[in-house]
């Protein structure tokens, strides 16, 4: 939650705020438990990380950190850079930039020619505002480079990272945004026939009560916040920084990668192009969450074989791939698929299914938060592909393959990555949020690859459906987080 200096009248000429004994009596604090240590710049609280609320104020109280240096107004969506934020960001998502999983998967980089059009308006504007080594290579990474403010050349640089492509399984094409100011709660009924409702949705029914500027799509696709959310908030970060010499930083470097979605992202990111022993994804949700977990990722392809005959003398010799395939589906521990699991359950996820009486092939994906437990779950596909196969008579080979792990005990191993994000986030008026990421981002892969890389919230919400939404507010704060990292690190 990026807030800062939030539901406060400042007198003229401050840009500090501060919470009076009265104002103080009507904080409220909601513990949010998490799993596994808290590094130690977060203050003690038994394994929980504290937010804190005023009950009448329109956004939340800032808690620690100097004021002094913060960008937001007291109504945040009045910031300077808030309008810029915003045109861009309705700007992005109506670029076509969906990625394709299976040409992905046959080493296609990008996967769809047309994240190259994404990559070309980014190329231009980076250029334009006079980075250096702005580049898009043959795979469609794309990079710049902030040089370091006077005195500052010998501070680490660090990289900003976010992903042009959105998500094939829900259609990218022809976005049309909509923007919803002033929202003050209710069903928000989109074009196409859906309803985004408050009712279903925590933090659309935290945004009604803000008076927050909600941007939808149509509701005939996605929006694309997930991670043209992230895309913007950087670029209007550097355009910021490019703007204001006065806020001093080290060599900042900018990439926009494709094909995240497709889990291939990082598969040839041109490491060689990096400054920077440390980088930053920008690809989360909720305002406030700080990510640096996640779960161990393997995808399962598991291919049956049966035995093809005419059906009207088919018994006793058919052995029917499709009914292999569905009995192993449906035989899938019911309590560990993704619509039974939260917080740190991982799960088996079945994803496709093809195929005909003599051949048919699952594709199904394992989560887990540990090795331990990723390994058991092979072992339960292992058997229950092989005892299908007994069962029906048939045959059946399983192909597991890695796509990334858990990015904790990376960033562990180097703890001032995080703890300079964490002073970032309170520099911005902001309390992080530790949660792990049900899923990965560009950052896992990178920390394996021994670049440290948490990931931080971008305001998006409800990614991959047409219910998706982003919080413009949220956006806005997580664009001073930005800004406030390149600061920090120059400290």
């Amino acid at each position: 939650m990026n807030d800062c200096c939030r539901g406060s009248s400042l007198p003229e000429g401050k840009n500090s705020c501060s919470v009076s004994p009265q104002q103080a009596g009507n904080i409220l604090h909601f513990p949010l438990k998490v799993k596994s240590p808290l590094p130690a710049v977060l203050p003690p609280q038994s394994g929980r990380a504290l937010v804190a609320f005023r009950s009448e104020m329109r956004y939340p109280v800032r808690m620690n950190g100097d004021f002094s240096v913060c960008n937001l107004t007291a109504d945040v969506l009045s910031t300077a850079y808030a309008a810029g934020l915003k045109e861009r960001f309705l700007r992005y998502v109506k670029i076509w930039s969906e990625s394709d999983s299976a040409q992905a998967d046959a080493g296609i980089m990008p996967s769809a020619e047309r994240e190259r059009d994404m990559a070309a308006v980014l190329k231009t504007e980076l250029e334009g505002l006079g980075l250096e080594a702005v580049q898009t290579d043959a795979n469609c990474y794309s990079y710049a480079r902030l040089p370091a403010s006077k005195g500052c050349e010998k501070v680490p640089a660090i990289c900003l990272m976010a992903h042009i492509d959105t998500v094939d399984e829900v259609s990218g094409k022809d976005v049309k945004p909509l923007v919803h100011e002033n929202y003050r709660g209710g069903p928000i009924a989109l074009p196409a026939g859906i309803t985004l409702d408050p009712e279903a949705d925590t933090h659309l029914a935290e945004a009604g009560k803000s008076g927050d500027t909600i941007i939808s799509s149509d509701g005939s696709t996605l929006l694309g916040a997930d991670d043209k959310a992230g895309v913007a908030e950087i670029m209007t970060a550097v355009e910021f920084l490019v703007k204001h010499p006065d806020v001093k930083h080290g060599v900042i470097e900018v990439m926009f990668s494709p094909d995240e979605e497709t889990g291939h992202g990082m598969d040839r990111v041109p490491l060689k192009l990096l400054l920077s022993r440390q980088c930053y994804t920008v690809d989360g949700g909720h305002e406030g969450e700080l990510e640096v977990e996640c779960f161990n990722a393997f995808k399962s392809d598991v291919h049956f074989t049966g035995r093809s005959k005419h059906t009207g003398d088919a018994r006793p010799d058919m052995v029917n791939a499709i009914e292999m395939a569905s009995s192993f589906v449906s035989n899938l521990p019911h309590g560990e698929l993704p619509e039974t699991t939260d917080g740190y359950q991982g799960f088996f996820a079945p994803m496709e299914i093809s195929g005909g009486i003599e051949t048919a092939d699952v594709s199904l994906l394992l989560r887990d938060f540990t090795m331990d437990g990723m390994e058991r779950r092979k072992k339960i596909v292992d058997q229950l592909a092989a005892t299908t196969a007994l069962v029906f008579c048939g045959k059946a080979e399983v192909v597991h393959t890695q796509q990334y792990l858990n990015m904790k005990a990376g960033l562990d191993r180097q703890p001032e990555v995080t703890e300079k994000l964490v002073r970032a986030y309170r520099a911005a008026g902001l309390e992080p949020v530790f949660k792990p990421i049900r899923g990965g981002t560009d950052g896992s892969r990178l920390t394996e690859m021994g670049i440290p890389t948490p990931n931080i919230f971008t305001g998006g919400h409800s990614y991959h459906s047409r219910y998706e939404w982003a919080s413009l507010s949220q956006m806005i704060r997580a664009t001073e987080v930005l800004i406030q990292l390149a600061r920090v690190w120059a400290e």
